[in-house]
């Protein structure tokens, strides 16, 4: 019996135990989709390829059960929006776009809508998983399921440390803004190219015009991802200095970015100069120890590539080294459980300590690397 023959057989069996009620039929179009267009090449995989793809079907399997399957067609759409827009990053970054555009009446789903559809209408691979979905089955109703189940799981894929979803918005942000046909720069030389190449060694062909402009489509695109992830760092700690901390400590924040000088902010803000340089340590100890570390983790790490997960803390290799001998036992096993994804409430409770201890002990773990990055 071949890999997928057993896959299929083990998931008969599954579905037969959750949903008995569901006709064969049903089931076959589930396994069919589950295992993918290319599950005749399946017995191909490595074991642990095997193992991996496995893993992937359970989780597509408990997506379609949890928010898709037997519910109604929109129900099933609004808790794929829902899931899509608890995203707390991709929340953030669509709120400070509004927030700075001319239409600022629309809310998170609206715009979020906007760019789930315009991936259905270009998006290569969901055109794909659509012609997929139609030849598993004929039911309008577990078509249905099924699309939102793979918009959801395709969505979420992580890139670079965030979902796809939140580069697909940048792509649609560039497109919406920008129309009209292509401006051809004044006073300069249009340079013609063979667009295409010969390899000397594989005599395949390579496209020159297309490896440019992926190469610049992706400079700039990585460009416009951190504009607008600074963008939203910066309003989002604005909105918690102004809430949490004082309000002068935020528009202090503003004209420092602005980059004016400590004495003009105190001259524009009508304070003493010691006052001042007072705000300045408060913003200080506030971005690094409350923001950074307990309020929006994920998004200043994102922003900085500091990431204990993606990017062990923003440190090179041999200070990763550095850092990881300076640390005792118990210390290593917080990072350990950290890049885990437990929380700090769950190492404390393994480790048989506070919660505030642990947090504690992260801070200063936090800081560290800090030191050891910005030496």
């Amino acid at each position: 019996m071949s890999f997928a023959e057993s896959l299929a057989d083990r998931w008969r069996v599954q579905l037969q135990n959750d949903y008995p009620n569901h006709s064969q039929t049903t089931h076959e179009s589930i396994i069919q989709w589950l295992l993918g267009q290319n599950s005749a090449e399946l017995d191909n995989l490595t074991p642990t390829e095997q193992s991996a793809f496995e893993q992937g079907v359970s989780f597509r399997y408990r997506v379609l059960q949890q928010r898709y399957l037997d519910i109604s067609p929109e129900q099933a759409y609004r808790n794929l929006m829902k899931r899509l827009g608890g995203l707390v990053i991709l929340r953030q970054k669509i709120r400070a776009w509004v927030a700075t555009s001319r239409d600022r009446q629309r809310n998170v789903i609206d715009v979020l809508q906007e760019v789930i559809q315009e991936m259905l209408n270009s998006d290569r691979y969901l055109q794909q998983q659509l012609q997929w979905i139609a030849e598993c089955t004929t039911d309008s109703r577990l078509r249905n399921s099924l699309l939102l189940t793979s918009l959801e799981e395709y969505c979420l894929r992580p890139i670079r440390n965030q979902p796809l979803l939140v580069y697909r918005f940048v792509n649609y942000l560039r497109r919406s803004q920008r129309g009209g046909l292509t401006q051809v720069p004044t006073g300069e030389w249009v340079r013609q190219v063979s667009e295409e190449i010969i390899s000397d060694e594989t005599e395949e062909r390579v496209s020159l015009l297309e490896e440019q402009a992926l190469t610049q489509h992706e400079e700039t695109q990585y460009l416009e991802e951190q504009q607008l992830q600074r963008l939203t760092v910066q309003t989002e700690f604005e909105t918690y200095l102004r809430e949490r901390v004082d309000p002068v400590a935020a528009e202090w924040l503003q004209l420092y970015l602005k980059g004016e000088s400590q004495e003009a902010i105190a001259k524009l803000l009508n304070l003493p100069i010691k006052q001042v340089y007072r705000l300045r340590e408060k913003v200080s100890y506030h971005a690094v120890r409350n923001f950074a570390l307990k309020h929006a983790p994920e998004l200043v790490d994102g922003w900085l590539g500091t990431s204990l997960s993606e990017h062990r803390l923003g440190l090179t290799p041999s200070q990763w080294e550095e850092y990881w001998e300076s640390l005792n036992p118990m210390q290593r096993q917080l990072i350990a459980d950290l890049k885990a994804g437990q929380t700090l409430e769950a190492i404390a409770k393994n480790l048989k300590l506070k919660t505030t201890q642990v947090l504690s002990e992260w801070t200063k773990l936090y800081l560290n690397a800090q030191a050891i990055r910005n030496r």
